[in-house]
């Protein structure tokens, strides 16, 4: 029965907001024959933008996975968002891709957030050939935009084609390999081109960059490159084989370009995937770990005949329900078959399998190793985790999602409408692990938690209109942190006496400051039995309880370590609970003596202006108690890489656009936790003590 798998290609199309990445899918599902009206994305009408604030801001935020076919090969052609504020959309793709195409906009080149992707793909070891797109805009420079990818990203871009004419004048592209000439008419129709001679006046670059190309594809075969310098020219055949080779062993990148939008040149593009990138049985196989997290050693080969092996990468609900998205790495899935999900540790009956073209769907018997399907209504599955075989357990490495370090308060408009919202709010987390939701006991609000401004504004955004419910929303909160600076020595005793048994715990023990990003450690020195080593567990329980809330601001206390060096029981009145009520006690009693100290997120920030606005963009960044740390042009301006707190980058794009006559470009990510300077801590400190007292009354 089983495909054959060479003629897979799981790829992702990854790229920077407005290189046209998505326009670009769009024409590929065009040529594969899959939709036969193409949607333009500023009509906001591309098929696989199929939420309404992707048609409306012309933005990708959710992968979408779609399959279509190409000279007998099968695509699955997983469509990633280029914002930052979605990197783990962009993360969680690539953990499933087998190679991809990084789009470039020809006039606008590398930007900021191509680079934050490129090092992800880098990561994750994912093969990938190059298209610079746009040739047709103004100030399109295909040379220019090859030499931001060398310098930019240190990437080494193996160029296939040449364009033909500039910017307007833009016809077509040289294919290399062959030497022949791809002319497009001004029809818009993809398939209306004639292949001719190289036009006279191109000869000479295009022999100068063939040679190039051939000289870097031959150091990938010894044989092919002795009978090369032997003056023996390569065959087609033997050229594809060793660029093949060096595309997959990440040596190069195979270099096209064109106009999506124009729809030139996008077929070359799509030969590349199909003769160059790699199938599912020529990466490296996931590795596979124990339950503590460590690798075992053995690898999900991919290959149907062996036990299933698929790692859930994506859960969405659309109006059939929550469909879950996974990645076979191998064996194969059937209807009606039993799996067993190694995070929960249940098993799962598959119901509906389906194949993805955007928000259609093809239902299908069976999927195997190497497949990208949807399963229909699964329970309990979330982003990350694995299915298997429940004869032959196994667990895929999973994805690792940072920590919101935003949090904005929301009540819905209507009165009575908190049921609805807090249902849309659960169904929104499972689809977006790096989506936080709690509740704060004390004022009933609902917080909700995100990477950035952006995120949380799309958030709100899909609970107004995927679900219907309006909110008001508070003004962004700084996720903050607490930590001590100093050791302190202390002893606490917990006794009450009522009537019958009392409590009774006595705990000496030292707190200490742990390393930056070491969280809360516990440690028990106690000999000899003074507490016996039962109710260690409860002193460790009590602590831990209480550093969620500091004592400074009410922010999780981070970074500190308790040593338990001695105390005293009771052989009546002791007890877990007693220990425990002991050390939350302690806690309270002794972190204010250990010079405790607010700490707040210091984000990376990435901002591209053009030249004439550099001074104000670093002055302005200063003011925000930035830290430059890089300065370096590029043709188009300058790239500036500084570390800046979160609380000072609020509405930094509006004001960014004000100073670069809207030309600046910025991404931001989390980077560590820092001290916070004395004047912010302190007023940080009166709004918490503020809030605590409008609670009060």
């Amino acid at each position: 029965m089983g495909k054959d798998l060479s003629k897979y290609r799981n790829i992702g199309i990854f790229a920077h907001v407005d290189a046209g990445k998505t326009t670009t899918t769009e024409r590929i599902l065009k040529l594969t024959g899959k939709i036969h009206k193409m949607g333009e994305v500023h009509e906001g009408a591309a098929t696989t933008d199929f939420m309404e604030q992707e048609r409306e801001r012309g933005i990708t935020i959710q992968s979408a996975a779609t399959t279509c076919y190409w000279k007998g090969h099968q695509l699955n052609i997983i469509d990633t968002p280029g914002h930052v504020d979605f990197t783990i959309e962009v993360y969680r793709s690539l953990k499933v891709l087998d190679g991809g195409i990084g789009v470039f906009c020809g006039s606008g080149g590398v930007e900021p957030q191509s680079e934050t992707n490129w090092r992800y793909a880098n990561d994750s070891r994912v093969a990938r050939i190059i298209y610079v797109n746009k040739l047709d805009r103004t100030g399109a420079d295909f040379f220019r935009v090859v030499k931001q990818i060398e310098d930019i990203l240190g990437a080494k871009p193996l160029v296939m084609v040449l364009p033909i004419g500039v910017e307007n004048d833009f016809k077509g592209v040289v294919e290399l390999l062959t030497r022949k000439a791809w002319i497009w008419d001004d029809s818009g129709d993809p398939m209306n081109y004639r292949i001719e001679e190289v036009p006279a006046y191109m000869k000479d670059q295009v022999e100068e960059y063939r040679e190039r190309l051939v000289e870097t594809a031959v150091e990938q075969d010894d044989e092919i490159l002795e009978k090369y310098l032997e003056g023996e020219e390569p065959t087609i055949e033997e050229l594809k084989k060793c660029i093949r080779k060096g595309t997959i062993n990440m040596s190069f990148f195979p270099t096209f370009c064109g106009s999506s939008f124009k729809n030139k040149g996008v077929q070359l593009v799509l030969d590349g995937v199909v003769d160059y990138l790699p199938a599912p049985n020529e990466v490296k196989p996931q590795p596979i770990i124990d339950l503590e997290g460590n690798e075992t050693g053995e690898y999900a080969i991919v290959d149907p005949n062996l036990p299933l092996r698929a790692l859930a990468f994506k859960v969405m609900d659309d109006r059939y329900g929550a469909l879950t998205f996974i990645r076979i790495y191998s064996g194969r899935i059937e209807k009606g078959m039993t799996v067993l999900n190694t995070a929960t540790g249940k098993t799962e009956r598959i119901g509906r399998i389906v194949e993805m073209h955007a928000n259609e769907r093809q239902e299908i018997e069976s999927a195997q190793a190497g497949d990208i399907v949807a399963l229909v209504g699964l329970k309990n599955v979330q982003t990350g985790h694995t299915l298997c075989d429940p004869e032959s357990p196994a667990t895929l490495e999973p994805m690792i999602f940072p920590d919101p370090v935003i949090s904005v308060a929301i009540k819905p408009k209507q009165k009575g409408a908190n049921e609805k919202m807090l249902a849309a709010l659960t169904r929104m987390v499972q689809e977006d692990p790096s989506f936080h939701v709690e509740t704060d006991q004390e004022s009933g609000e609902t917080i909700i938690k995100g990477m950035g401004e952006l995120h949380l504004e799309i958030k709100v955004d899909i609970l107004k209109r995927t679900y219907g419910v309006e909110v008001e929303v508070g003004k962004p909160q700084v996720a903050y942190r607490e930590t001590i600076t100093r050791a302190v020595q202390d002893s606490y005793t917990h006794k009450k006496q009522t009537g019958g048994a009392g409590q009774f715990a006595r705990i000496d023990y030292i707190i200490e400051p742990g390393e930056p990003g070491s969280g809360f450690q516990f440690e028990s020195r106690v000999t000899g039995g003074n507490i016996p080593r039962e109710f260690w567990p409860a002193v460790q329980k009590g602590f831990e309880a209480s550093k969620e809330k500091g004592v400074l601001a009410g922010y999780p206390c981070v970074d500190f370590k308790v040593i338990l060096t001695d105390g005293a029981y009771h052989p009546v009145d002791s007890s877990s609970i007693a220990y425990e009520i002991a050390a939350r006690a302690a806690y309270r009693q002794s972190i204010p003596k250990a010079a405790p100290q607010l700490l707040e997120p210091i984000m990376k920030v990435d901002v591209f202006t053009p030249e004439a606005h550099v001074g104000d963009v670093i002055g302005d960044l200063n003011r925000r108690r930035g830290m430059i740390k890089s300065q370096m042009s590029t043709p188009t301006g300058v790239r500036i890489k500084a570390e800046a707190p979160l609380s000072e980058m609020f509405g930094y794009i509006g004001d960014l656009r004000t100073m670069t006559s809207g030309r600046g470009q910025f991404s931001m990510e989390f980077s560590h936790y820092a001290p916070c300077p004395k004047n912010v801590a302190e007023e940080v400190i009166r709004e918490a003590k503020e809030r605590e007292l409008a609670l009060a009354k």
